[in-house]
């Protein structure tokens, strides 16, 4: 090797590292040479048991961290790889994913378990390339880390030549190691044309009753203090998706909970009592809208959104401001003043609140065995510190969480986009990029069984997150329902949506770590604090009742 030049595989390592990225995500085998070389940089190569594991890991360090994630799997493993990033993909997490890929001459040969890459991941990543050679290395490497990190963020995918991408590895590369530390999410903050701005507060200062639903562009883009601010002066209560979920305290008076599908009663009832509807840096999706009937049909809505692709998806916009969040509405405030507004239907959303939170407050503290989870969700609320890390897992845990833990701005909610067992391998992932903070993790243990074998991983690599497990042995979200279409005979619908009973902490102890089991309620505080005051994982193994409800969301009469 010339002098000024490197090794692939070396320059890899050294980019990465003088990047900042402290943790790379992997199932072996692949990238041997760079793992290696990594690890003597000092950045801790974390080997999963499965390449969804491992893609679930890069999805909760790069969600805290703000930096992409980078995850790695050979040839054999792309699919399972591709597969791991449609949750990325959804949430808008931005992540680099290597994989192996067999040279030119191997291909169309029934060469073993090989597939054409590209079809696999064009539906979850927003750039692909080819790497034949390392001297592509930088141009990729560069224009990867700024694809994935530009609105919206997103993976992206790199197919390096050779099964473990050692002909990449072993080739050479002229140019120094990059920095790409300054590729963070939001990259780009683009400001508001004027005009937009001026369209908007005066659509909005017309409108007697203002609401404003926030997004998961919003949360991204940090924007709680701007919306307080914008809120304020319209009057307007403010609700979140579930992904924006502590973008704004959720004990302030004008938060009104999560809108939507996984919404409590009160927070849809308010949004379609509203004459006009400001959607930041918010989707439009169905669980955003609870299947488009809140907002209803030709609610008259103004947007504000970094990504143009987001206006008039599912409703007309009467103004559309392109622009991060963060910039438009500090504009927004700006343009709209101290306008004269009537108070009445913030007045009656605040009422709505406190009747909501006097009505559930019963259920907050049940002393009921088995546990209710509304309790659990109340311990959580009490013992989360107040920088600390929750990640929930998709379906009833979202909602558990969505609607009865409080947050505050100063902690971190993150949710599975729709995978089902992303949570505990995110957790951890969550936990590498934020080694000073505490994170609880909130599974059911149906979402648990698809990654047990992560406990392994976490105990080798000295990971410590509390892992608590709302165990009801089965299916708990769809259970009523099953019950009914078989005929109220729990026995019949037991056969597609029970299992278990499963003690998840004799099945962390089989992994060298410790659990609490708690089937007492005034026990789950305790094993709380006890679990995340160890310096390694804990399992919180919680007997819940699958009976029990978590709140339904509010829709329209014959909708």
């Amino acid at each position: 090797m010339s002098s000024g030049t490197m090794g692939g595989g070396a320059w890899l390592a050294a980019s990465l590292a003088a990047s900042g990225q402290t943790h790379v995500f992997f199932v072996d085998a692949v990238l041997r040479r760079t793992l290696l070389a990594l690890s003597e940089a000092g950045v801790a190569p974390v080997l999963a048991h499965t390449e969804k594991a491992a893609v679930y890991m890069a999805d909760g360090y790069a969600r805290v961290s703000g930096r992409p994630g980078v995850v790695a799997a050979q040839s054999v493993g792309a699919a399972n790889l591709a597969a791991g990033l449609q949750d990325a993909w959804l949430a808008r997490t931005p992540i680099v994913a290597m994989t192996g890929r067999k040279v030119p001459a191997h291909q169309h040969r029934n060469a073993y378990q090989e597939l054409d890459h590209g079809p696999l991941f064009a539906p979850v990543t927003k750039y692909g390339a080819d790497i034949a050679d390392a001297a592509d290395l930088p141009r990729a490497l560069r224009q990867a880390f700024a694809a994935a990190t530009a609105m919206p963020p997103r993976p992206v995918h790199l197919d390096l030549f050779g099964l473990m991408g050692e002909v990449v590895e072993t080739g050479t590369v002229a140019t120094p190691p990059l920095d790409l530390s300054a590729f963070r999410t939001p990259l780009h903050r683009p400001e508001p044309d004027a005009a937009s701005i001026a369209a908007a507060a005066k659509a909005l200062i017309a409108a007697p009753r203002v609401a404003i639903v926030a997004g998961d562009g919003a949360a991204l883009s940090g924007c709680g203090a701007e919306l307080i601010a914008v809120a304020e002066a319209l009057a307007a209560p403010i609700a979140t998706a579930l992904g924006a979920r502590g973008i704004v305290s959720t004990r302030h008076p004008l938060h009104i909970g999560v809108a939507g599908a996984y919404a409590a009663p009160p927070a849809n009832r308010i949004l379609q009592e509203a004459d006009l509807i400001l959607m930041v840096g918010a989707d439009t999706g169905d669980m955003l809208t609870n299947y488009w009937r809140t907002p209803k049909a030709g609610a008259v809505v103004v947007q504000i959104d970094a990504d143009p692709l987001e206006f008039d998806r599912s409703y007309p916009a009467v103004v559309a401001v392109q622009a991060d969040p963060r910039a438009g509405l500090r504009a927004l405030a700006a343009a709209l003043g101290k306008p004269s507004r009537d108070g009445a239907y913030l007045a009656s959303a605040r009422a709505r609140m406190a009747e909501w939170r006097t009505e559930i407050a019963p259920r907050l503290g049940s002393g009921a065995t088995p546990i209710d989870p509304a309790r659990l969700a109340a311990e959580i609320t009490a013992a989360l510190p107040s920088d600390g890390i929750l990640v929930a897992d998709t379906g009833y845990s979202g909602i558990w969480t969505g609607t009865l833990v409080d947050l505050e701005p100063t902690q971190t909610y993150l949710r599975a986009a729709g995978s089902l067992g992303w949570s505990f391998p995110a957790a951890l992932g969550a936990k590498c990029a934020a080694s000073h903070r505490k994170v609880v993790c909130w599974t059911g243990d149906g979402a648990f069984y698809y990654h047990l074998a992560e406990l392994e991983t976490a105990r080798r690599r000295g990971i410590a997150v509390t892992l608590v497990v709302n165990n009801n042995s089965g299916f708990g979200q769809g259970w009523p329902n099953l019950v009914r279409q078989a005929g109220n005979r729990p026995d019949a619908a037991a056969e597609l949506l029970r299992f278990g009973p499963t003690d998840f902490t004799e099945v962390a102890r089989s992994f060298g770590l410790d659990g609490i089991r708690v089937e007492r309620p005034d026990d789950i505080g305790p094993a709380l604090q006890r679990a995340m005051a160890a310096d390694h994982t804990m399992v919180v193994d919680v007997a819940t009742d699958i009976e029990a409800r978590a709140p339904a969301p509010w829709a329209p009469e014959g909708a």
